[in-house]
């Protein structure tokens, strides 16, 4: 069994290698929305142009973007949605409910502190993980049947 997994959310730490490299011995494929933030911020006015106000430069930007995201968590297994400590992650939020309601298997990954700001987006969710190694397991679990040693 192969699963394609799509990594959704919080883009300022490692999180995504993390359990990329933690799943290379697992017949996983990955898939992420664009992770450079000046890119991602920038793409509708780099590709359609200027725009003077700052919401409609940042509504190109999220629409394009969201052809990329929802063909990745369309085409996915599983989708892994990551809430960070330092930034709200709305977008992050719209992954997890886009995924939801299209019946992908959701693993929410957030740290305690956010349980309850999140308690809807962890009702949706299959599994809340709160490391990127518990996704890995998961997804070894998954995969092979086998528990963590």
């Amino acid at each position: 069994m192969t699963l394609r997994v799509y990594l959704s959310g919080e883009i300022h730490t490692d999180w995504r290698e993390q359990i990329v490299t933690g799943s290379q011995d697992l017949d996983v494929s990955f898939d992420s929305p664009v992770t450079d933030h000046d890119a991602s911020d920038d793409c509708g006015v780099a590709i359609l142009g200027a725009e003077n106000n700052k919401f409609w430069h940042d509504n190109k930007g999220a629409k394009v973007n969201a052809i990329r995201t929802r063909k990745g968590i369309a085409d996915a297994d599983v989708v892994v949605v990551r809430f960070g400590e330092k930034y709200k992650q709305w977008n992050a939020a719209f992954d997890a409910g886009y995924a939801a309601a299209l019946g992908k298997s959701l693993i929410v990954l957030h740290g305690p502190e956010h349980a309850h700001a999140l308690k809807e987006v962890d009702a949706a969710a299959l599994a809340v993980a709160e490391r990127p190694e518990q996704v890995v397991q998961i997804l070894r679990y998954v995969l092979t049947g086998a528990l963590p040693v």
